[in-house]
């Protein structure tokens, strides 16, 4: 599309009052907010070595979660002239995967570490309309605010950290003149697979010791739990799923209480009775039933436990296998 062509029609549609779509929406952002004009060549800005590699440093553990994913991401799509990019949440590309043949075409579009890709700096593209809107985004060729980068195609999705907050974006990005709509969205499928991959491993490293548990429809929708059965962290998916806060640190409650709200159940009285019996349970269950064997592990003598197992309702296991009255 000529550029000037393509201009004009960015011009136009951001002054249609009847057009209501995400697309022109952004570009009204980037003409309005930004002031960014769509024929006017810009290439994005670079931070210096320094700069990045502070950024960089900022979100060294992120990186590295990432580096294997994105290694994978690439084998997937780099044979087509793709190239895959991680920026921070303000768009600075903050590492790239790109063939040795195609990275100097990348280089030349500026979609190289240390530039800023947001929509204040480049108007309407993938890694700058992604973090703005916060979910999965493709822009592909003449969807660009911009007529000097309407010769790309960028799909990407947003990753978010362990506090829900929008952390990074993930791109996977092409300057081929046959990436059509239809490649591009199987491709931005893959995309937000492999974003939801970070997202799982970096929030997993982000609460060593905890037991992780799947609260919610999806492998994203993922709970921290501690050692007292306690919910300390919870994904952005398990939040939505659970009712919880979008965003911000968990205040630490009963796992079970938080199923059971999400089920539209009250959470059962008598917490320390049900600790106490469910512990009781399994050191019986443990010990194949022998009661000394089950008192001995629970630090208690034999009548102690026996006298337990009666204010619990917990039937002795000569009479019936660890079984309990409902």
């Amino acid at each position: 599309m000529h550029t000037r062509h393509h201009a004009d029609r960015v011009i136009e549609r951001t002054r249609a009052s009847d057009d209501l779509t995400p697309l022109t929406a952004s570009w009204r952002r980037s003409a309005l907010r930004h002031g960014l004009d769509p024929a006017v060549t810009l290439r994005a800005p670079r931070l210096t070595g320094a700069e990045l590699a502070r950024r960089r440093e900022a979100l060294e553990r992120l990186l590295h979660v990432a580096a294997a994913p994105i290694d994978e991401l690439f084998r997937l799509v780099g044979s087509s002239g793709c190239a895959v990019v991680l920026t921070d949440a303000q768009g600075i590309v903050l590492d790239r995967r790109a063939a040795p043949g195609d990275a100097r075409d990348f280089d030349g579009w500026a979609l190289a570490p240390g530039a800023d890709w947001s929509e204040a700096a480049q108007g309407t593209n993938g890694i700058g309309t992604c973090l703005v809107e916060g979910r999965g985004v493709v822009i592909h060729r003449d969807e660009h605010f911009l007529s000097s980068n309407i010769a790309l195609s960028c799909i990407d999705a947003p990753i978010h950290g362990p506090d829900g907050q929008l952390l990074a974006a993930l791109d996977v990005s092409s300057a081929r003149d046959d990436a059509s709509r239809e490649i591009t969205a199987l491709i931005a499928a893959t995309v937000g697979q492999y974003a939801r991959r970070i997202e799982a491993a970096w929030f997993r490293a982000a609460f060593p010791g905890t037991r992780t548990v799947v609260a919610g429809e999806g492998i994203e929708a993922l709970v921290a739990v501690d050692r007292d059965d306690l919910a300390v962290g919870a994904t952005r998916a398990a939040r939505r799923a659970l009712g919880l806060p979008k965003t911000g640190a968990l205040h630490p409650q009963p796992l079970s209480d938080l199923l059971a709200r999400a089920q539209g159940q009250d959470a059962e009285p008598g917490g320390l009775v049900r600790a106490e019996r469910a512990a009781v349970v399994r050191a019986l269950a443990r010990s194949g039933g022998n009661v000394t064997a089950a008192a001995r592990a629970l630090g208690v003598g034999r009548p102690t436990l026996y006298r337990r197992m009666r204010r619990l309702g917990i039937e002795s296991p000569t009479q019936s296998p660890v079984q309990s009255r409902d």
